[in-house]
């Protein structure tokens, strides 16, 4: 995102870029929250908990109301609505709203979530044997000292939209991404994703749409932690420093 952004003459000033990246980090995580054993679902005590029966129950709903025949029967909303282009939109757009119209503690709330699950995605073996209080801790002070460090002229708080009361209007752009990063990483695996619901693909609405099957691997095998992390590493690597135009 940097990198087209940069191509169409807006480079992305570094804090921007360093926030984008963990959002995006975080996000990548959200889809799962219709899971209850996901790391977002237990990221937040009783309150994240609570979420996942909501959202789960959600989706299912969803899955039962729209269903077309071709589509299976399920028994719970996993890897539905919650992995779809649409739902990344509406939680993208849900979260530039709020920062445009809550305005400081706006900003630090989605600063807060996503850093925190930034912390529990990228260092998940340290915050396992943390306490969560302490992950909190740390996406707090985190979320504080970076929106401080957007406010100031010139790093970020206004980029990409510069009318006056859209700053941090861009917020949302990270989190449509990390929600379609996921979606993409399991459409590799083996069950597919329906990325692509609402729209019908013959008789399935939510067709699980994927590589052929010879190309599917199992989420969490060697394939993914050995190949793909490494590749996608490098990938966001070269994007940062086409954003910053570095390269």
């Amino acid at each position: 995102m940097g990198a087209a952004a940069a191509a169409a003459g807006h480079t992305m000033p570094w804090p921007v870029l360093v926030v984008g990246a963990l959002i995006t980090a975080g996000a990548a995580l959200a889809p799962d929250l219709d899971h209850k054993a996901a790391t977002i679902s237990r990221a937040f005590g009783p309150v994240s908990k609570a979420l996942c029966e909501i959202v789960d129950k959600l989706s299912f709903a969803v899955y039962k109301a729209t269903r077309k025949p071709g589509d299976p029967r399920r028994t719970g909303g996993h890897r539905t609505l919650t992995h779809t282009w649409l739902w990344a939109v509406l939680i993208g757009g849900g979260a530039s709203l709020l920062a445009i119209t809550a305005g400081r503690w706006g900003v630090l709330a989605i600063l807060f979530v996503h850093l925190v699950l930034a912390v529990e995605g990228l260092l998940w073996r340290a915050a396992r044997v943390s306490s969560d209080v302490l992950v909190w801790l740390l996406g707090a002070t985190s979320a504080w000292m970076l929106a401080g460090i957007l406010d100031q002229p010139g790093n970020g708080a206004d980029w990409l939209f510069t009318a006056p009361g859209q700053e941090y209007l861009w917020l949302g752009l990270p989190i449509v991404l990390g929600a379609l990063v996921h979606d993409i990483g399991d459409a590799l695996t083996v069950s597919g994703c329906p990325i692509l619901w609402p729209i019908p693909l013959g008789r399935k609405r939510w067709y699980p749409i994927g590589p052929p099957k010879a190309m599917r691997f199992r989420a969490g095998s060697w394939v993914e932690l050995k190949v793909l992390m490494p590749v996608f590493m490098l990938l966001g690597g070269v994007g940062g420093a086409s954003a910053l135009n570095l390269i």
